[in-house]
């Protein structure tokens, strides 16, 4: 017999830090506080916040750490009715508005040094997929995702180009460890706080986390 009863969902949230040109990074922030604001905002009946971790703005540099906590949302996350999903943070410095990100490219071609001094250019980010031009897709269902916040009078786009930068390339790892686990995985691209200030992008990712329980 099957399993009975609604799946349970477990979300798992990345930030990074500060890098070049973005002396203080908005996702840093928003994943440092949102335990505390879900404590006292609450979450949907079967959804739980799980791990919530600040990332080095590094391209490898940031892999053992991410995929240190995957490794562990597989263990704690092997029940058949539960779903697990990664959600991702990250900016982008001259954006407006949120932007979700539909899919992560299988390049590295970083405008600048990451964190630790690494800019790979036009390097494929796993050799086995292939090359540069290979994409991964998330299997959430961003259309959902972007009417639910819509109706929540958010101002959010869908994006198909991550960029080339760390962003993508962590988003790539993600992806690609979700589909090999049964995992999902999505992107956020959030702006600077002197754009869309850090009271509404808090209260964005708490209804991110909300619109990911109601369409995953």
């Amino acid at each position: 017999m099957g399993s009975e009863g609604p799946k349970s969902v477990t979300i798992h949230v990345t930030g990074f830090k500060k890098f070049h040109g973005v002396s203080e990074n908005p996702t840093e922030s928003i994943v440092s506080n949102l335990n505390d604001l879900v404590g006292r905002r609450g979450l949907p009946t079967g959804v739980t916040l799980g791990s919530c971790t600040v990332l080095e703005t590094a391209g490898d540099g940031a892999l053992p750490m991410l995929y240190n906590i995957m490794e562990s949302g597989v263990v704690k996350g092997n029940a058949n009715n539960e779903q697990v999903v990664w959600l991702h943070l990250g900016v982008n410095s001259g954006a407006v508005k949120f932007a979700i990100e539909r899919q992560a490219a299988n390049e590295a071609t970083f405008r600048c040094p990451d964190e630790l001094g690494w800019q790979p250019q036009q390097l494929p980010i796993i050799h086995e997929d292939g090359g540069i031009s290979q994409t991964r897709e998330t299997s959430c269902s961003v259309e959902a995702i972007l009417r639910f916040l819509k109706k929540k009078g958010f101002d959010v786009t869908v994006s198909d180009d991550a960029g080339r930068f760390v962003c993508n390339y962590v988003y790539y790892h993600s992806l690609r460890f979700a589909q090999q686990r049964g995992h999902k995985s999505l992107f956020v691209h959030v702006p600077l706080f002197s754009r869309i200030d850090e009271e509404t992008q808090m209260q964005f990712a708490a209804a991110f986390l909300e619109a990911i329980a109601s369409t995953c």
